[in-house]
């Protein structure tokens, strides 16, 4: 009884430092918020969270636009690479699919960005083909 309950506080104790990560997109500084994409990168890429992601991808969605958007090149790449992840876990379901859906005009912006860094352009194709392999229903 007590390592189910020491594996469940362990559990939680993770799903908070998840939930904290992602408040830290939001952050004023950059400089968090690549700690956050960092540490959400590792997370996404080491467990399957897709029950912890499922209802929070609207909330994580939203803010991986606004690093997309207001970042410069390696907040963008990280977010790039974040992007990817969070298609991976979601899936090739309907959850999925409309994270792609939202996201994809943004990732073909700064694709298409010559001013743009190098790092974050590369990020966001690769964004942009996994995410189209893994959720696109549309088969165009």
């Amino acid at each position: 009884g007590s390592e189910a309950a020491g594996e469940q506080g362990q559990e939680e104790e993770a799903e908070d430092r998840l939930k904290e990560h992602m408040d830290n997109l939001l952050d004023k500084s950059a400089k968090t918020r690549q700690v956050a994409l960092q540490s959400l990168h590792l997370a996404f890429s080491s467990k399957t969270l897709s029950e912890f992601l499922l209802e929070r991808r609207l909330m994580l969605t939203d803010s991986l636009e606004k690093c997309l958007k207001k970042g410069k090149g390696e907040e963008q790449a990280l977010a790039g690479t974040v992007l990817t992840l969070l298609c991976l876990q979601m899936g090739s379901g309907p959850e999925g699919e409309e994270v792609f859906r939202s996201l994809k005009p943004l990732l073909i912006s700064v694709l298409t960005d010559s001013t743009a860094s190098p790092s974050a352009r590369q990020s966001c194709a690769t964004a942009l083909g996994m995410c189209c392999y893994i959720a696109a229903a549309d088969l165009e």
